[in-house]
C-alpha cells in the first residue's frame, strides 16, 4: 500500500501522486455507493492509500478524512453536491474588473462557502490594467469593504510586476484553489507567476489516456516556488449546499454581532420584527451590496 494525493480526476480514473510517481488509479464501486449525496466520491486534493497492481495501475483502498473542502450544488440537473477540491490552505475567488465584469454576488457565495467549510478565503480582482478611473475607484471601494470585514484582497494584472510578486508570496508553500468564471484570467495569472505551469499541466494531461478529461473537476499542479494550485474550470453557478436559512447569517462576519439582538432566535433577517441585522443595515453598519447578497442567497435556499 502506498499513500498519495489525488491531483486529477478524469471521471473514471484518478491520478495519484505518491511523491515518487504518478499512478493512474481506479475507485472500487463500494465507495460510489457509500457517497450517494455527492457527484464525486473522491475530490482533487484528497489523500488516499492505493494498492499497486501488476500493471502498475492503482486501486484506491482508503480515503483519508478531509480537513476541509470547497463544495457547490451539483449542476446540469444532477442531485446532491459537487466537491471541487479538498484539503486547502486557502481558496482564491477570482474576478476581473471588466471582460467579464465583477459579480459581487459570486464573490459573496464563495466567501460564505469558505466560512461554512473552514477554508481561508482570498479575493483577487484581476485585469486591473484594463480599468479606467471609475473602475479603479470601484476596485478600491471593494478592497476597503472586504478588508474591513477581515478578508484578504489583491488587485492584480499580468502587466504589473508588483501585483504578481504579491500573488506569488500569497501562494508560496500553500495548497490554494483559483475559483471563478471563464475569462477572468485564472490561467493567465498562473502562467505569469510560474512560466513552467503550462508544461506541468500538459504533463499531467498526458497521463489521462484512459478517459476523456472531464472539465467539471479541478487539477492540482505543483508550483515551482513551492505549494500547489488547483486550477478549477470556469464556474458560472455557485449554489450553496447544506446551509439552512436560519444559519446563513452566521457566515457573514458583519452580521454576527447584530444577530444577537434579534427578537427571534431563528430570525432570517428578512421580514421579522425587531431584527438586529435589519436595524444594522438601516444604520449603515452593513453594506447594501452585502445585505442584497444575503437576501439573494436566502431566497435560493
Amino acid at each position: 500500500m502506498q499513500k498519495g494525493r489525488v491531483i486529477q480526476s478524469t471521471g473514471s480514473w484518478y491520478l495519484v501522486d505518491t511523491g515518487e510517481e504518478i499512478v493512474e488509479s481506479r475507485l472500487p464501486g463500494r465507495f460510489r455507493l457509500e457517497e450517494k449525496e455527492v457527484t464525486n466520491p473522491i475530490a482533487v486534493g484528497d489523500y488516499v492509500e492505493i494498492f499497486i497492481n501488476d500493471d502498475r495501475t492503482g486501486t484506491i483502498e482508503t480515503i483519508e478524512t478531509r480537513e476541509n473542502y470547497i463544495t457547490r450544488q451539483a449542476t446540469h440537473g444532477k442531485r446532491g453536491e459537487q466537491i471541487l477540491v479538498s484539503n486547502l490552505d486557502q481558496a482564491c475567488v477570482v474576478q476581473s474588473i471588466k471582460k467579464p465584469r465583477i459579480k459581487e454576488g459570486f464573490i459573496d457565495r464563495v466567501l460564505v462557502t469558505c466560512e461554512a467549510y473552514e477554508v481561508k478565503p482570498v479575493i483577487i480582482i484581476n485585469k486591473i490594467d484594463l480599468a479606467k478611473q471609475g473602475g479603479r475607484d470601484f476596485a478600491d471601494e471593494l478592497e476597503g469593504l472586504y478588508t474591513s470585514l477581515g478578508y484578504t484582497i489583491l488587485q492584480t494584472s499580468i502587466e504589473d510586476h508588483d501585483s504578481l510578486e504579491a500573488l506569488k508570496e500569497l501562494l508560496k508553500d500553500k495548497t490554494s484553489a483559483f475559483i471563478g468564471p471563464s475569462g477572468v484570467g485564472k490561467t493567465s495569472l498562473i502562467n505569469a507567476i510560474d512560466p513552467n505551469y503550462a508544461l506541468k499541466t500538459g504533463k499531467i494531461s498526458d497521463f489521462s489516456n484512459k478517459g476523456k478529461h472531464t472539465t467539471t473537476f479541478a487539477r492540482l499542479i505543483p508550483l515551482s516556488f513551492g505549494g500547489y494550485i488547483a486550477d478549477t474550470p470556469g464556474i458560472r453557478e455557485f449554489g450553496l449546499v447544506n446551509i439552512e436559512p436560519y444559519e446563513l447569517s452566521l457566515f457573514f462576519p458583519e452580521m454576527l454581532e447584530p444577530r444577537e439582538h434579534c427578537k427571534f432566535h431563528n430570525c432570517t433577517h428578512n421580514h421579522e420584527p425587531k431584527c438586529g441585522v435589519a436595524e444594522a443595515f438601516e444604520n449603515g453598519d452593513i453594506a447594501a451590496s452585502r445585505y442584497q447578497s444575503y437576501l439573494n442567497m436566502l431566497e435560493s435556499l
